[in-house]
């Protein structure tokens, strides 16, 4: 499948069953207040990654929560180890970046370039290793996925770059942007309902920000299932 092809399927694939939408718009509305929810919303967006990536047209149900909440718990506990490198470098170089300074008499930094660049180069390269490794992660957890939710599968560094490979670096690069975008227009247009006192945020929270998971998961899916040689 092309982008388009892909992008299209996916924006129509939540549509087939609003009462699923619903129950996970309940879940983000929940997860505000609570830290189960998060992690069920979590195993969703898993279950559908795992069913469609097995061919399944059809959105998963809502059912057996305890291996929704592991799934959930497995996806978080891999998106945060991916994060966790990128974290390291902007900490370390902010810490860097505060030892450097040092105070004159007067009080004034004696070298505030050095500080400022160390500070502002810090960012930029945790900000690319972000991406990068967010690119990693994503594909990381799509194979864990294929791999009946075995959490190694995410780990295997070699196999997870070979995954990429099958997909193209360019293909993958340009999904992930034309994903971003989509992303920035349906946050645009939950901010806009969210003009609307209360009813704009209840429909933005029960609607746009489910669908939008539904959608971002059966997109990757198919990205990763089109592209890669399934056994």
């Amino acid at each position: 499948m092309d982008i388009g092809e892909i992008i299209s399927d996916s924006i129509k694939y939540p549509s087939q069953d609003w009462k699923k939408i619903i129950i996970l718009g309940i879940l983000i509305i929940l997860s505000i207040y609570l830290i189960i929810p998060i992690v069920l919303v979590m195993g969703y967006f898993f279950r559908i990654l795992k069913s469609s990536i097995a061919g399944f047209d059809e959105l998963p149900d809502f059912d057996e929560w305890g291996e929704m909440v592991i799934d959930g718990l497995k996806m978080f506990v891999v998106q945060f180890v991916y994060l966790l490198i990128p974290l390291i470098v902007i900490f370390v170089g902010a810490w860097a970046s505060i030892a450097s300074m040092s105070v004159t008499a007067s009080g004034n930094v004696a070298n505030p370039n050095l500080f400022l660049g160390l500070m502002g180069g810090t960012a930029i390269i945790g900000f690319i290793l972000a991406i990068i490794f967010q690119l990693i992660g994503s594909i990381a957890v799509a194979n864990m996925a294929l791999n009946d939710s075995e959490f190694g599968a995410a780990f295997r560094f070699s196999e997870i770059l070979e995954l990429i490979s099958m997909i193209g670096w360019g293909k993958y690069i340009i999904w992930y942007i034309v994903m971003i975008i989509i992303g920035i227009v349906f946050m645009v247009i939950a901010s806009v309902l969210q003009i609307i006192p209360f009813i704009g945020m209840i429909i933005a929270t029960l609607v746009v920000y489910p669908y939008l998971t539904m959608f971002s998961s059966r997109s990757l899916a198919l990205l990763f299932g089109s592209s890669v040689e399934l056994e």
